[in-house]
């Protein structure tokens, strides 16, 4: 061992990291034995032990997934390598050998079905740096983790984050963390996990806070409906709908039949095809994705925290502004739509197309576009996250609430979806595919501290979000403030118009 190879001891066995600049990584480490085969579909089961060190100094492969479309695969950068160890995690810490250092546990996004650790974006020397020992994790995605099946557990997704933080748990404290000092964050899918995990009865004393970053409260399917996905999946396969069937398959044509069925719900998102609760919740995007199903998830996370307040923990939520432009101006959805599109794609996500004429007065000079962007932004993100904000506080636990509204350097896109991670990791210069060329450092230095200080004090720096005082801290530049959410009026009729 050496100071720039450093070993330390986990359920398992021993592993050896590396450190750079004062910083310690210990990357690709199997908390669950390999999810491959008939166990794609099992319960995840602890990894087993090995002999002599084990290296951990590269990062671990991902759950097998497509890559993401041209266009948004350009702003995230290069797509994650696919093996069979994809339940790994990485663990970043200023001091292997201290103790009592509070500890961040990151969920990527993806919709449930792409995604990885492996990121760039998500690289965790900065919070290390500031004292935190930030360990992000994989899952399994897509018809492995969220396919229901009726020889198989469901969730197993979320199964397999439940075992990662009690990976945490056990092993923590030799990387100098305090088991008793975590917070779970996560962005998209990611801070739908959060919300799953914080509605769900087996997270206790799993972390202590949690933060949802461009998440919502209401992405769960009935299982009933969920199995008509599966069904459609076992159909294009030619196999039947059983996890013994599914395990025969090979994962690359597994995944060639979730994306022909994705791509046919998206295009044609048909309650009585796909399931009323899939299409309400997915919002004709998400095809595969957590489940109601009575042990892992109650059901809907707002609606299970309503139910549940002692399950509640201190919580900092929030958005981007522009969350959808993520998804309609790369692709050229937003500079092609025209009036009676607009009008036809928001009936067919269960909105009342009158509710455009509102937007449109407050946007004079908008297109049809960026009108569909803004609603859906609303919808899928904003109107939720004050939902869950106002559950959260309304059971007198703190809550704080950001909107992130810096516009990216990429034309078009603004504060879009997922624009925030660069400048909440501190790594804008491996993410300038997404921020542009100049992504304002102070930005980065102010959103870094907000994060870390929740982490260390449950303080990120301003006042508690309260329903009769909806105080908001809005990060952008050149500088940021505190006030109220914006439009009140646009989530009121929102709130009317979209049954959640």
């Amino acid at each position: 061992m050496s100071e720039t190879e450093p070993e330390v001891t986990v359920r398992g066995g021993r592993i050896r990291g590396r450190t750079e600049a004062g910083i310690s990584a210990f990357l690709g480490i199997p908390y669950a034995a390999p999810a491959i085969g008939a166990a794609r579909f099992e319960l995840p089961r602890p990894a087993p032990s090995w002999d002599g060190v084990r290296p951990a100094q590269h990062l671990g492969p991902a759950c097998v997934q497509s890559p993401y479309p041209g266009p948004i695969r350009a702003l995230l950068g290069e797509s994650p390598v696919i093996g069979d160890d994809y339940l790994n995690l990485n663990v970043w810490t200023p001091d292997p050998g201290g103790s009592g250092l509070p500890v961040m546990v990151w969920i990527h996004g993806g919709a449930f079905t792409r995604g990885a650790n492996s990121l760039p974006l998500y690289e965790g020397s900065a919070f290390a740096r500031d004292g935190v020992v930030l360990v992000s994790i994989n899952y399994r995605l897509g018809i492995s983790g969220f396919a229901v099946l009726p020889d198989a557990p469901m969730n197993r997704g979320l199964h397999d984050q439940l075992l990662a933080l009690q990976w945490v748990q056990d092993n923590i404290a030799a990387f100098g963390g305090d088991p008793g000092r975590v917070t779970i964050f996560g962005e998209s899918a990611g801070a739908m996990s959060v919300g799953s995990l914080l509605a769900s009865p087996l997270s206790a004393g799993l972390f202590e806070r949690a933060i949802m970053q461009s998440g919502n409260g209401s992405a769960v399917a009935d299982p009933a409906d969920a199995a008509q996905v599966t069904a459609a999946i076992a159909e294009f396969l030619g196999i039947g709908a059983t996890a013994a069937e599914f395990a025969a398959v090979e994962p690359s044509r597994l995944q060639s039949a979730q994306d022909a069925i994705g791509l046919a719900l998206t295009l044609e998102p048909d309650p009585q095809r796909w399931g009323a609760s899939v299409i309400a919740s997915g919002l004709g995007v998400m095809s595969l994705f957590p489940v109601a199903d009575g042990e892992v998830l109650p059901g809907p996370q707002a609606d299970t925290l309503v139910a549940r307040p002692e399950r509640i923990r201190p919580l900092l939520i929030g958005n981007t502004s522009e969350e959808f432009r993520f998804f309609t101006v790369p692709a050229g959805l937003a500079a092609a739509m025209a009036a009676t599109a607009l009008s036809a794609l928001l009936a067919r996500s269960g909105i009342d197309p009158d509710v455009a004429k509102i937007y449109f007065a407050a946007r004079p000079d908008a297109t049809p576009g960026d009108i569909y962007s803004a609603i859906i932004t609303d919808v899928a993100f904003r109107t939720d996250t004050m939902r869950i904000a106002d559950i959260v506080s309304s059971a007198g636990t703190a809550c704080h609430v950001y909107e992130f509204g810096w516009p990216s350097g990429i034309d078009g896109i603004g504060s879009c979806h997922a624009l925030e991670i660069p400048f909440v990791f501190d790594t804008l210069a491996l993410g300038k595919t997404l921020t542009g060329p100049n992504p304002p450092q102070p930005l980065a230095d102010e959103m870094h501290r907000a994060w870390v200080d929740f982490a260390v004090h449950g303080d990120p720096g301003w006042a508690r979000y309260e329903s009769a005082a909806p105080l908001v801290r809005h990060f952008g530049s050149p500088a940021s403030s505190t006030g109220a959410p914006r439009a009140l009026d646009e989530l009121d009729a929102l709130h009317a118009a979209f049954r959640h």
